[in-house]
């Protein structure tokens, strides 16, 4: 138990042996507080029975943003003064003191003129006398302790002589304090992470690798083999069903971050009202329904990557506040102000015209400049043919394995018209589509249901898959010749068409050469 004292009572006049007796208290009776507000709320009554004062303060470092974070003791004279606010370290003088680590002690406040952001906080609530010295353990500067009293000259050379030995002990408690908080976060982040992959375990398809050899999955695995060890923002780019998610994932495992979480939103299954709290979390009583606390994904993916599928969904009223976390990593919770850092690497998709959306100023122009850093463009199914017999197989022995089905053969009829669809679901829909036939396959030979195919061209009344595949041919042959017709080397030539024949299959096809 600490000494009683009168409160005019000032450090000076305690006997040394007091004082000894009193930083032994002191530390004896803060060393079991482990948590920060049980802490700061402890030393709040222990100071004021060794030291006399009208204010004090711990202002505790924060490194990611540069600022002194306020946390009141007792609040006396400084009532008005939010406890949790944060001030520029240059600009107040607690990050002087903390920088020289030298006790700073103002005998009036009112002929002090370098920090008028710090100071004048303590001039208008009638302080007149401060004495700030630094709060340091053996490994981290802290921050600083701080005195104030409404006499001028109140803090003398022994009085800062002992607050010093008082600080030393505080600090103690306070970097104890912090280690076990750091220890706890990671503790509840660890079971977020668990609780967040064991979900995705058992929603996720098991994709064990991109399937394909033609030439544009041979671009697209290089431009992920580009992109993954940097930390650069990609935008995928594709329709649906061609593997967005997958082609994310793989910039994930390819990357430093692939031990870290992968955290996934499709922001156009989320409505609209929530993206902002499924996005950056919500405190409890942010809104109505909010029950408890949320942690945000760009919080759950920090030191990992996010991943936003079909981005463009996102409404016009959030994207500034996701772009602010693109630019300086820093987001708060819905019902919160404390700024929470997140070093999680975004990667994007869409299926939708982005640059038409910024025209229609339905999508913020510098948003979509900060998320297509580094584009990747998916190509459809109909623009690698060559690989579909490829995923046909995959997709054949992936299924049967599933429902325990033998199915060795694939009739080449079969593989031809899957070959020639145009597959507007892409390999999404090539993977369901084989699914149900080898549901209906009764022998070892797989039975597609190909009048499936036919009737669907029959419902869209447009033309048939061979057109389909003759359109993607001839559009084709076209890009690589730089859209050259005639001579030696131009499509018609490649294709074994005479130039005329050719002119004419585009204009039957509507094939005409994009706009520059």
């Amino acid at each position: 138990m600490l000494p009683t004292m009168k409160p005019q009572a000032v450090i000076r006049q305690l006997p040394s042996a007091e004082r000894l007796n009193a930083l032994i208290e002191l530390s004896g009776a803060i060393a079991s507080e482990h948590r920060l507000p049980e802490l700061f709320q402890r030393l709040s009554h222990l100071l004021r029975q060794v030291v006399e004062f009208d204010g004090v303060y711990v202002s505790l470092y924060e490194t990611e943003t540069d600022v002194m974070r306020l946390h009141l003791l007792e609040l006396g004279m400084l009532a008005a003064v939010q406890t949790g606010s944060a001030f520029p370290s240059g600009r107040v003088p607690g990050g002087l003191v903390m920088e020289s680590q030298q006790p700073l002690v103002v005998d009036e406040l009112d002929d002090e003129k370098r920090f008028p952001l710090g100071f004048d906080l303590f001039r208008i609530h009638g302080l007149h006398s401060a004495c700030l010295v630094p709060l340091t353990s053996a490994h981290h500067r802290l921050g600083v302790l701080g005195f104030a009293s409404v006499k001028p000259r109140h803090f003398k050379a022994k009085d800062v002589e002992f607050i010093q030995l008082v600080a030393r002990q505080v600090a103690v408690a306070v970097d104890n304090a912090l280690s076990y908080g750091r220890i706890e976060e990671l503790k509840s982040r660890l079971e977020r992470e668990k609780l967040y992959l064991e979900e995705e375990i058992q929603t996720e398809h098991d994709f064990k690798e991109i399937i394909g050899q033609s030439a544009a999955v041979r671009r697209m695995l290089k431009s992920v083999e580009m992109v993954a060890g940097f930390n650069s923002t990609v935008l995928i780019r594709g329709e649906t069903g061609t593997g967005k998610e997958l082609i994310a994932r793989a910039i994930h495992d390819s990357s430093s971050r692939r031990d870290r979480t992968f955290v996934k939103l499709n922001c156009a299954a989320v409505p609209a009202g929530l993206v902002e709290s499924e996005l950056f979390g919500h405190e409890r009583g942010a809104f109505t329904g909010a029950i408890a606390q949320r942690i945000g994904r760009f919080e759950l993916a920090n030191q990992g990557t996010l991943f936003l599928d079909e981005v463009g969904d996102i409404p016009l009223e959030i994207q500034p506040k996701l772009l602010r976390v693109l630019q300086d990593q820093n987001l708060e919770r819905l019902g919160s102000n404390r700024t929470i850092h997140s070093n999680a690497r975004l990667v994007a998709a869409t299926s939708r015209n982005l640059e038409k959306m910024v025209a229609d100023r339905e999508f913020r122009q510098d948003l979509y400049y900060r998320l297509s850093v580094f584009p990747i463009n998916l190509p459809s199914l109909r623009e690698r043919r060559e690989d579909i017999p490829l995923l046909v197989r995959h997709f054949v022995q992936k299924c049967s394995a599933r429902m325990n089905r033998h199915i060795r053969s694939i009739p080449a009829r079969t593989m031809e018209a899957l070959v020639a669809w145009h597959w507007p679901g892409n390999v999404r829909e090539l993977e369901n589509f084989v699914e149900r036939a080898v549901i209906l396959s009764t022998n070892s030979v797989l039975e597609a249901p190909l009048g499936e195919l036919r009737n669907l061209d029959s419902a869209a009344g447009g033309g048939s898959a061979v057109e389909y595949a003759t359109r993607d041919l001839i559009l084709k042959t076209l890009r690589e010749s730089n859209w050259v017709i005639g001579g030696p080397a131009g499509a018609a030539a490649r294709l074994g068409m005479k130039r005329t024949s050719l002119q004419s299959k585009m204009k039957q096809l509507g094939v005409a050469r994009p706009k520059p």
